[in-house]
């Protein structure tokens, strides 16, 4: 069974050129999604603005860091870079699910509701559901 936890020490473990590249992909796919807007219309656009934007870069630094810390350990086990990648993907899958609450929320209340009430429900149901899912994923 995961845990979720904190860990602030992982972030010494990440160099400055990963977070680079999180940044560029993320504006690169963010770019993309714009320019497919601007051409075929904000609900094409739309689509592809729900493209996860970070995680294949993150996913494979995850992958890249659980098999660093296992060599420095002095044991490797196969795989176990791509299992840590893994449970990363889950956890994107689920926080997914938890996307089409914020989606819904602002659809129903964007016209409504000012911007910033509008965006806090929709974030805290986004949050909500995504810890339900993954209570619920532990649980199966």
């Amino acid at each position: 069974m995961s845990h979720v936890a904190v860990n602030p020490a992982a972030l010494k473990r990440t160099k400055p050129a990963e977070y680079i590249t999180r940044f560029v992909f993320g504006g690169a796919v963010t770019a993309v999604a714009g320019l497919i807007a601007h051409y075929y219309g904000p609900v094409v656009g739309g689509l592809f603005l729900a493209f996860p934007a970070i995680f294949p870069a993150s996913c494979t630094l995850v992958e890249k860091h659980e098999d660093e810390h296992q060599d420095k350990d002095g044991e490797h086990h196969e795989r176990m870079g791509m299992k840590a990648a893994g449970v990363d993907a889950a956890g994107a899958s689920l926080g997914s699910v938890g996307m089409i609450g914020f989606g819904l929320v602002v659809w129903l209340f964007a016209p409504a509701w000012p911007a910033w009430l509008m965006l806090s429900a929709a974030s805290a149901v986004w949050f909500l559901i995504s810890v339900l899912a993954w209570q619920i994923r532990q649980r199966v």
